[in-house]
């Protein structure tokens, strides 16, 4: 399918909520969940710097938003959207956007992001700016560039690494200017939901995605075992967090992050015997809400502990 000409697109509307629609706010879990719990297990070690937390808060935020709005960029570009496509902001498809509004405003946002950047820097490390340009390089080439990330089997595992164990690290030196090992353990199980959510996205948009050419890991396993890795990967992320207690890396009160159990069974069986996408999107909803739940649930109990 081509992409639609101009002046096939609907009449371009301006309301704000076209531009919410547009930073797909479900998936901004995935940046504010890490920053949270690398912050707050900072607080075992220091005093939190406020203002730095909340530039890190805000510069993963405009870096996941660039990220959706390249995404929505180039899948228009290359003929996968169209107004009737589940799951997408629909900014350029539906509501008329023009594609080049779309790309500036993600090089906005990662402009802003750098300028935000810098004051962390200096407040920090100026080594966090080689870090954070790779984080926004591997925002954009997720699906810019001529091989996107999206569109093969890693990118499950590239949205964990950066979103998840990333940001973590890097929310945590912030603070303390140091890196513990403790904190790398802390942040596989948030890495795994973040990753849980690209792979519930993929489940969902299977068929369309081989019909494109994508080859994702949820084409490349097929959708039962896709199912059962999604699964999988809830049970590995809740055992790591048990384990965790066990060895005394996290203390107890961590485990009312396990309270999150339910949501994860109701995304596992959301997607079992589904196959049309706008049937998957509670389930979809559900892996997201996982994320959030485990991710606040986690700091919770961390902040709990410090307390007492």
């Amino acid at each position: 399918m081509q992409p639609l000409m101009m002046d096939q697109r609907p009449p371009a509307r301006r309301d704000w909520r076209v531009f919410w629609r547009l930073t797909r706010p479900h998936t901004l879990t995935a940046a504010f969940v890490p920053v949270c719990v690398g912050t707050v297990l900072a607080l075992g070690h220091t005093s939190v710097d406020w203002l730095l937390f909340a530039a890190m808060l805000l510069a993963s935020l405009l870096i996941q938003a660039a990220t959706n709005m390249f995404n929505e960029y180039y899948d228009y570009k290359r003929g996968l959207d169209s107004p009737e496509s589940v799951g997408i902001g629909g900014a350029i498809v539906r509501d008329g956007l023009k594609p080049k509004t779309v790309l500036a405003l993600a090089f906005g946002c990662l402009g802003v992001a750098m300028l935000i950047g810098v004051y962390i820097c200096m407040e920090s490390s100026w080594w966090l700016a080689a870090v954070g340009t790779i984080c926004m390089a591997a925002g954009y080439f997720y699906t810019g560039g001529p091989f996107p990330i999206a569109y093969t089997p890693f990118g499950e595992l590239a949205a964990g690494f950066f979103m998840g164990c990333l940001i973590i690290l890097i929310s945590y030196f912030i603070q303390t200017g140091a890196i513990h090992a403790d904190v790398v353990y802390v942040s596989i199980p948030v890495a795994i939901f973040v990753g849980a959510i690209l792979l519930a996205n993929n489940i969902r948009d299977l068929e369309g995605d081989r019909e494109k050419g994508r080859k994702t890991l949820a084409i490349l396993v097929g959708r039962v075992w896709a199912v059962r890795l999604l699964a999988l990967m809830f049970v590995a992320a809740f055992l790591w967090t048990v384990g965790l207690v066990i060895i005394g890396t996290v203390p107890p009160w961590a485990l009312l992050a396990l309270v999150s159990v339910r949501k994860a069974v109701a995304a596992t069986r959301g997607f079992i015997g589904k196959v049309k996408p706008l049937e998957m999107m509670p389930a979809m909803k559900a892996t997201a809400e996982t994320n959030t739940q485990f991710g606040f649930l986690l700091a919770i109990g961390l902040l709990i502990s410090h307390w007492l």
